[in-house]
């Protein structure tokens, strides 16, 4: 196993030695990295190789052995809320049960930070409308969320999330199925996005930090600062995506010849 060298004193995620899983069953086994305030890690490998169950972890919605921290702190040592308000957590579009309204929706990110019945108040009112501004959602705020497409569910979701105000940002597979115009938009969105300031309420302000699965290869890339490469369980590598993502790590990780694979199937345009 290779560890990131990033461990400096910007860190706002640690692990050491994180083994985890469910029902005593471990899935990830001693994984140990570092990630750099405002850094994007896009986590790549096989279906069954630990993904999600990474991002749980870190969210600290699984038991776990071994340390995490979450800007300095053990997220043994912090409540629910604590976590909530560091990490936002967008997985793919699940099925709606109950109709709120977009703008409803959006004020749930809201919730997480003073409880379920806390009176809102012109900050949390001015923070959803620039969030609805900001995604293009303004002209839709009081659609009921059961009449919306794929695409503007999810880019719903996507501002709920950022509505939280929290400075991670974990995505478990966020775009499987949308089609590639939603899929452009979604990520011009969370480009535009990491660009911004975020003031916790210990008035530290912080870069956005964005943990990521991607089914594509190219949108992890892309999106990327640095790659962490899992199989079976194990981080195979931590590292910058300038030099990480090569053949030979590629086809290590998914057990086949990707690159090969890849250019076989371009498809020339004319």
């Amino acid at each position: 196993m290779t560890n990131n060298p990033l461990n400096s004193a910007n860190n706002i995620i640690s692990l050491s030695h994180v083994t985890a899983g469910y029902d005593k069953t471990p899935v990830l086994q001693d994984i140990s990295f570092d990630i750099a305030e405002g850094h994007c890690v896009s986590l790549l490998g096989s279906n069954g190789c630990g993904k999600t169950t990474l991002l749980r972890t870190i969210a600290g919605m699984l038991p776990f052995s071994g340390d995490i921290h979450i800007n300095g702190k053990s997220i043994n040592a912090m409540k629910r809320k604590e976590i909530a308000s560091y990490v936002a957590f967008l997985s793919q579009i699940s099925s709606v049960y109950f109709s709120y309204s977009v703008y409803e929706t959006v004020m749930q990110g809201r919730y997480l930070h003073k409880g379920l019945f806390f009176e809102k108040n012109r900050s949390d009112r001015e923070i959803v409308d620039e969030t609805l501004e900001s995604l293009g959602l303004s002209q839709i705020a009081g659609k009921q969320i059961t009449a919306l497409s794929g695409g503007q569910l999810q880019r719903v979701m996507l501002a709920r999330c950022i509505a939280q105000r929290c400075p991670i940002l974990m995505l478990d597979e966020p775009m499987n199925h949308l089609d590639l115009k939603i899929q452009a938009e979604f990520m011009e969105y969370l480009a535009n996005w990491r660009t911004t300031t975020l003031t916790m309420p210990d008035n530290k302000a912080y870069k956005p930090t964005v943990i990521g699965v991607f089914h594509d290869l190219n949108t992890a890339a892309g999106i990327a600062d640095d790659i962490a490469f899992l199989k079976d369980g194990r981080l195979v590598l931590f590292a910058p995506k300038k030099g990480a993502l090569t053949a030979e790590r590629l086809s290590e990780v998914f057990d086949f010849d990707v690159v090969s694979y890849i250019k076989s199937h371009n498809y020339e345009f004319t």
